[in-house]
């Protein structure tokens, strides 16, 4: 399938994030992870998907300079978009609880960004998902923080975890950019190298 068509190409995933690099694993995909440390800082003039095309741009050129002809570094963002502001990944408990509460009973987006770098060229794409929660008692919300510790998720939960099985009413678009990667449109871009 598309791995034998890539065969050319190395591709080069530039993220720590364990779910996304399972959703490479899953499309039946050969990469390898390469990490920087980049330092998510964006200007707050930025709304919605300006900021993760940004960040997601922000840790492409991280790799400046250092791309071979054949490879495709692949980076991304998500963030979760709620009343007018961004909600990332929770310090702490008290800000996960926060976040979570001001989405209780509401519909807010998920939006991740993609960055497909070359060392000619760079392609952005990215994916909004709106989802919507039930009204959600303050026990369920600490329950959840407790004993999932959602720290490293933007917006402070996970939809592939029991708050998502319990909390989650409705997903308009992709469930997988809820998790962090709109695998199906990365999937579509990198048909279109070969």
């Amino acid at each position: 399938m598309l791995k034998d068509k890539l065969k050319k190409y190395k591709l080069i995933l530039a993220s720590g994030s364990p779910r996304r690099q399972q959703f490479f694993k899953d499309l039946d995909l050969d990469f390898e992870i390469r990490l920087k440390d980049v330092e998510e800082i964006y200007p707050p003039e930025l709304k919605a998907v300006e900021i993760t095309n940004f960040l997601a741009q922000l840790k492409a050129a991280a790799f400046e300079g250092e791309l071979n002809e054949n490879e495709i570094l692949i980076t991304s963002d998500t963030i979760v978009w709620h009343q007018n502001k961004a909600l990332g990944k929770p310090k702490n408990a008290e800000e996960a609880f926060k976040m979570i509460k001001s989405m209780s009973n509401a519909t807010h987006e998920v939006i991740t960004s993609v960055c497909f770098q070359t060392n000619t060229a760079s392609t952005l794409l990215h994916d909004i998902t709106k989802v919507t929660f039930k009204e959600l008692s303050d026990e369920a919300i600490l329950y959840y923080i407790e004993n999932y510790k959602p720290y490293d998720k933007a917006g402070a939960y996970g939809i592939q975890e029991w708050f998502g099985f319990m909390a989650v009413t409705k997903v308009e678009g992709s469930y997988t950019n809820v998790m962090g990667l709109p695998t199906a449109k990365v999937y579509e871009y990198l048909t279109t190298l070969v």
